[in-house]
């Protein structure tokens, strides 16, 4: 494909289109306890017959940026109206990255620990055996398109960095600045005062610690990380921060009506992050993986605990196995579970200290969304013939992984 047409296609597909579209809850509705689960006794694992079928975290039925449809019917609607369907997956998931006010991924994403916002993405065409990947790229609203011009035009499945960002200049895409918003930035700014409240404001001290040298350089460093996680999570006690954009992540898998598969996971990562940290989404097998002969895992929550025991590619073995998605989730869960043992990542009664969900198909259509800890609150996006909904996931162990 030559350089203008891809980028021509690739503006094509970040558009939103205005037809009717399936259900379309009102985001008012969406985050409110009372009515955002109206199914709440619906079992996790789905069997099925028809075809089409997409899941994924629910940032992508409950973000618009103020169009008519969410990720998930987007990626549907072209599902069903012919498109390729990890064409149709990217221009879903494009209309969350551009969102001002989704603070997981894209334009306005949380930032790392120098305020800048850096993202990940990854992808994979199971029928066509593609690829491609970024981490750590600046400026780009879009790190999902930049992914899949990386699986298009390359033999390479990831770049990153700098790299990330000139291949996507010469390409043609725009280049921000900043992909911080007002809101974003003073986010950041109240997390550094709870961090550091002697220092927040000077511009000499170096957030990290990392001016100073010495023997007691690497307790610094613990100290500030664990101070920089707990702040964190105080802003997601007082309601500064959405539990679910603390992590990041929106993940969508689909099954087409021919039985083909794809899935696309995109993300500003871990808020306040080391600069040049990746996660688990842009790593084939650890936050996403797709095999078309099986299925499709995604996942949002703690990515180093995906990348430790590559759960998605995991899940995805375990599915051809023969396991159900339902089970072949759970028993990955089980695994990351046994294999926290660091006793600052538990909590108090020794289990997980941080949530992990996973959104499951196989090539049947059969579906389900389970995570570490299940609440009346958590949930995960379906769409199929009946339309865009919420549904409730189905954990791992009962209570918080705070408790």
């Amino acid at each position: 494909m030559k350089r203008r047409d891809f980028v021509k296609t690739a503006a094509a597909g970040a558009a939103v289109g205005s037809v009717p579209v399936l259900a379309r809850p009102a985001r008012a509705d969406a985050t409110d306890p009372a009515t955002r689960l109206a199914a709440t006794a619906a079992p996790a694992i789905h069997t099925r017959a028809t075809r089409p079928v997409l899941v994924a975290d629910v940032s992508s039925i409950r973000f618009r940026n103020g169009g008519p449809e969410s990720a998930i019917e987007r990626a549907f609607r072209g599902i069903t109206e012919g498109e390729d369907i990890l064409d149709a997956c990217v221009a879903g998931v494009n209309i969350p990255e551009h969102d001002p006010e989704e603070r997981g991924i894209g334009y306005g994403g949380l930032p790392n620990a120098d305020g800048v916002v850096q993202l990940d993405s990854c992808l994979m065409h199971g029928p066509r055996k593609w690829a491609g990947g970024v981490a750590g790229l600046e400026g780009v609203k879009t790190p999902s398109l930049v992914a899949k011009a990386v699986a298009e035009l390359t033999d390479h499945h990831l770049i990153v960095g700098q790299g990330a960002q000139e291949f996507a200049r010469a390409l043609g895409f725009e280049i921000h600045d900043d992909l911080n918003t007002e809101a974003s930035r003073a986010l950041w700014l109240e997390w550094r005062r709870r961090v550091d409240p002697d220092h927040w404001l000077d511009p000499e001290e170096r957030l990290r610690g990392t001016g100073r040298t010495g023997q007691d350089a690497p307790a610094r460093m613990r100290r500030f990380h664990d101070a920089a996680l707990a702040a964190g999570l105080s802003m997601v006690d007082d309601g500064l921060i959405d539990p679910d954009s603390f992590w990041g992540t929106t993940s969508l898998e689909a099954v087409s009506p021919d039985g083909d598969i794809c899935g696309v996971t995109t993300t500003s990562g871990l808020s306040w992050k080391i600069p040049g940290r990746a996660g688990d989404s842009p790593i084939l097998g650890a936050g996403q993986y797709v095999d078309n002969d099986v299925g499709a895992a995604g996942s949002t929550g703690r990515g180093e605990a995906n990348l430790y025991n590559l759960s998605c590619a995991m899940i995805v073995e375990f599915m051809r196995q023969g396991m159900s998605p339902r089970d072949a989730g759970m028993a990955v869960l089980r695994r990351v579970r046994d294999n926290t043992v660091e006793a600052r990542l538990q909590n108090s009664r020794g289990l997980p200290g941080f949530d992990l969900r996973f959104f499951i198909l196989n090539k049947a259509g059969d579906y389900a969304g389970v995570a570490m800890y299940g609440s009346a609150e958590s949930a995960f996006a379906v769409c199929d013939e009946n339309g865009a909904r919420e549904e409730p996931l189905e954990g791992l162990l009962e209570g918080s992984p705070r408790d």
